[in-house]
């Protein structure tokens, strides 16, 4: 799962094979089963790198360096028939052992999601976020230094040489009119990479002496770079004839989330969770408000604690902020911190800032690599008032940060990289990668980080209510009628998000219909360290809790609790 995006659902889509050769198309997708549960893992595994050479890359099989995905509609099919092809073979397996069978479980719940996003979704025909998120970003070679500059600067290269014919086929397959949201989301993200490619791209290997390496990467890169930003001019020509039809419509959003979260939940249901979520932070932040700043309004209050910006930028701010949670999860012993990799922290490429902040993890198959943790300037196009507000406050920062580093993403891919399950390696679903982030800045606070100051407490609640609003949005925009600027408005008067955030937020729950992970996920999260924990000592048992359930890897969050609680089958508790 990448998390550039934060769009899990196109890392977990992306198709097809590469364009730059070992294809599959047209070959025998429906072999006979390996003869072993293991080697149908080995065989699997390297079947979808070779369809998908792009999320090989990501996760550090840099043989695959270079290639983009085959996205021509022979390619599209390829990739579903190898997944349908995958949950059958997967099926014919029996007398497994208990953690076989957990394995052969989430493979199959993996391809069926992707089968969604794939076929019953359609994004490859409707969605630009399938291809921004599905091979475009070349920040693997510049921001992991997994080889010598020179062997990353020629990978790059082929990279550029393969991006003019991926985006005709982008081109092709995207069907038009299409959302205004999608418009806007598509030809900012080609029009940020066409920037990063002759920009940043080039700057990163200003200092490789090879003359000639460095015509023929510029020679390539202004190729791509022209590529992509008339793909985003195609775009941006369509806008006259943007529509508002987004909507998955409430069946295919409920089958959404149990194809790919194996959650079965009535959609009433489901709404009345997040209500009671929202309203037990609303109630929270009510009373940190009374104490930090009395007889002032909620809003009056969320603006004082933002209005106390980090020193020296959120960027140094972060750096900051890392170590002392760093410092913190380790006092308390709250979990496992596996390896010694850094977490590093930067300001985010022009062409991924749909959002305030999000991380990039290195792969199973990378050593020693760090991570970035990216946070994103605010719009230079928006007025000077709204990009101050757009700056988080140092505790909203706060847990921005314990999110996205420690103990969110970074400790959970450090246990997921040396998961016993190759799929868990490979496969961190978006419920339980955003759950577990966001149940982590609760848990902090929980845990006495901040000692008791009602304005950390305040930062803590502003994450949680962003969240609760990306779960009710969800539902509402995608099954409830609700439109881009109701949306807009239910972030800024009920979670008290600034105008330019709740802007995005309510932008990206159109394209993002997933993003009601984060509450669901860390409600799942929740409900199963109380159960789990209560016949193993309550609060002593965090760690060991939190250590077992990362050491699945990131499999659809039921499919956890059956292991852990020795059930018969998954189910979604909250």
């Amino acid at each position: 799962m990448r998390f550039r995006l934060l769009t899990a659902l196109v890392a977990l889509g992306c198709a097809a094979c590469s364009a730059g050769g070992d294809s599959f198309v047209g070959g025998n997708m429906s072999a006979q089963a390996p003869a072993t549960w293991d080697d149908f893992v080995k065989d699997s595994t390297e079947k979808w790198f070779a369809l998908d050479p792009a999320f090989a890359v990501y996760q550090g099989r840099h043989d695959f360096d270079g290639k983009l995905p085959d996205w021509s509609e022979k390619g599209l099919e390829a990739k579903a028939t190898f997944l349908k092809d995958t949950v059958r073979k997967a099926r014919t397996f029996s007398n497994l052992t208990r953690e076989q069978e957990f394995e052969r479980d989430y493979i199959i719940k993996v391809a069926d999601g992707q089968l969604f996003w794939l076929e019953d979704a359609d994004l490859p025909h409707h969605n630009p976020s399938y291809y921004v998120g599905g091979g475009l970003d070349p920040n693997v070679y510049v921001a992991r230094d997994y080889a010598d500059k020179k062997t990353r600067m020629r990978a790059m290269v082929q990279f550029f040489d393969h991006v003019p014919a991926a985006t005709q086929q982008i081109r092709q397959n995207l069907q038009m009119p299409m959302p205004a949201t999608f418009v806007d989301f598509g030809t900012a993200a080609f029009n940020g990479f066409a920037d990063y490619y002759t920009g940043d791209a080039r700057a990163a290997f200003a200092d490789v002496d090879d003359d000639a390496l460095h015509k023929r990467f510029d020679e390539a890169a202004m190729r791509a770079a022209k590529a992509s930003r008339s793909l985003a001019k195609w775009l941006d020509n369509n806008r006259a004839k943007a529509t508002q039809a987004f909507a998955l419509g409430p069946e295919r959003f409920l089958r959404m989330l149990k194809t790919t979260e194996a959650v079965e939940v009535p959609l009433d249901k489901l709404e009345s969770i997040g209500r009671a979520d929202l309203k037990r932070n609303q109630e929270a932040m009510k009373a940190a408000c009374a104490e930090f700043d009395p007889g002032k309004t909620i809003p009056q209050c969320v603006a004082k604690m933002n209005a106390d910006k980090p020193e020296g930028g959120p960027v140094a701010a972060a750096r900051k902020q890392v170590e002392e949670l760093r410092a913190f999860v380790t006092k308390h012993d709250l979990v496992s911190i596996p390896g010694t990799e850094e977490a590093k922290v930067e300001e985010a490429p022009p062409y991924n800032r749909q959002n305030l902040a999000y991380i990039d993890p290195p792969g199973p198959f990378e050593k020693g690599i760090p991570s970035i943790y990216y946070i994103s300037p605010p719009n230079p196009d928006w007025s000077k008032e709204k990009q101050q507000a757009y700056i988080p406050g140092k505790d909203d920062l706060l847990f921005v940060t314990a999110h996205e580093v420690m103990p969110g993403h970074f400790v959970q891919f450090l246990h997921a990289n040396r998961s016993d399950f190759m799929f868990g390696r490979l496969f961190v679903g978006y419920a339980f990668a955003e759950g577990w982030a966001h149940y982590a800045e609760e848990m902090m606070w929980d845990a006495g980080y901040g000692d008791g100051d009602p304005e950390v407490h305040i930062g803590q609640l502003s994450n949680a209510l962003l969240r609760d609003c990306r779960f009710l949005s969800a539902i509402g925009l995608h099954a409830k009628g609700m439109t881009v600027d109701q949306s807009r408005q239910m972030f800024e008067q009920q979670c008290y998000i600034d105008p330019g955030n709740a802007e995005q937020q309510a932008a990206r729950g159109t394209y993002d219909p997933a993003y009601l992970n984060y509450t669901l996920g860390k409600l799942m999260i929740r409900k199963l360290r109380d159960d789990w924990t209560a016949s193993r000592g309550g609060r002593k048992a965090w760690k060991a809790f939190h250590d077992q359930f990362l050491s699945y890897g990131g499999p659809p969050i039921p499919l956890v609790r059956q292991q852990m609680m020795g059930e018969d089958t998954p189910r979604a508790v909250f």
